[in-house]
């Protein structure tokens, strides 16, 4: 399996890396979708660092990718005391809304930078 890097950000939570399939959430709506088809090996992306949306999937999920926030930001802190891999302030090469429902990876490159991949 080859991956492309698609974006790149700031990395929040951990130093692990996340595989799993991208899941766009714009809304609660959304996120009740997800939950009830099954949130595990989820890569959830949102746009809101602030949300709480996402709470309810949060113990199923594998990472987490959002366009803006730090490390400091509401969801990074969360994603930490889960132990979920987070990349903030994420900059994509692409449309990221393409991405829904490919597989890919989040990988923390080092203390500060994160990487996003989608399989080809």
């Amino acid at each position: 399996m080859s991956f492309t890097k698609i974006g790149k950000g700031l990395s929040a939570a951990s130093k692990e890396q996340a595989i799993g399939e991208f899941s766009i959430i714009n809304s609660v709506e959304d996120v009740l979708t997800l939950l009830e088809a099954g949130a595990e090996n989820k890569i959830v992306v949102v746009e809101d660092c602030g949300t709480t949306t996402i709470g309810p999937i949060l113990s199923q999920i594998k990472g987490i990718v959002c366009t803006t926030g730090s490390e400091g930001s509401h969801l990074a802190i969360v994603s930490r005391e889960f132990e979920i891999p987070a990349i903030m302030s994420t900059r994509f090469t692409i449309d990221y809304k393409t991405i829904h429902g490919k597989q890919g990876k989040i990988v923390s490159v080092d203390d500060k930078s994160g990487e996003i991949y989608v399989t080809e």
